[in-house]
């Protein structure tokens, strides 16, 4: 890895470009630093839901995320360099795999909501979303490993499945979408 920070406010940025690792500059809003910023925002949501009760193997995962997040985001601010390994992506298979087991099957839509932690899961759930979204654009822009792709469309679908577990923590549950099409068809009306 390059130089630790040792100053923050450089002001280099003053003229609209900011530095990539490999000391490149770029327009600060290249696809790169958008990318860049969707993941750091990604990892501080997941800061902000690790302050809630959760359970422990939660926890432990969702710390691990967190450091997972900065080598995706390591990677992402040096072109060519790879720090995000194949094993990330079958942690987030492995976890998905484990927590989905537990769940009852989805019969209807859920909204984004139920407890506070399961909210900010649904939050982080999106804001993985926009990040894959930023990295596919980057991806068709510019060569890119499908890593990081990938592990951000499995983070997503993690966070998904973690937000239905967190609303069951206490005895609660998810928060279904009143469709009138579905109450509709509960009636027998087509």
């Amino acid at each position: 890895m390059g130089n630790r920070l040792t100053q923050i406010a450089t002001r280099t940025g003053d003229d609209g470009t900011s530095g990539l690792g490999d000391n490149t500059r770029l327009p600060k809003h290249h696809l790169r630093f958008q990318a860049l910023g969707d993941v750091d925002e990604l990892n501080s949501h997941i800061g902000l839901l690790l302050c809630e009760e959760l359970p422990d193997g939660v926890r432990a995962l969702l710390v691990a995320v967190q450091h997972q997040l900065f080598n995706l985001g390591g990677e992402l601010s040096m072109p060519g360099y790879e720090l995000l390994k194949d094993d990330a992506v079958l942690a987030l298979d492995e976890a998905l795999a484990g927590y989905n087991a537990a769940l009852p099957r989805l019969k209807e839509f859920i909204l984004p909501a139920g407890s506070r932690a399961a909210s900010q899961a649904h939050v982080c759930r999106t804001v993985a979303r926009r990040a894959e979204r930023t990295v596919v654009a980057l991806g068709q822009a510019e060569a890119l490993r499908a890593l990081p792709r990938q592990y951000l469309n499995r983070l997503s679908d993690l966070m998904f499945v973690l937000a239905r577990v967190l609303n069951r923590m206490n005895g609660g549950d998810d928060v279904y979408w009143n469709s009138e099409r579905l109450a509709r068809q509960g009636d027998g009306a087509p």
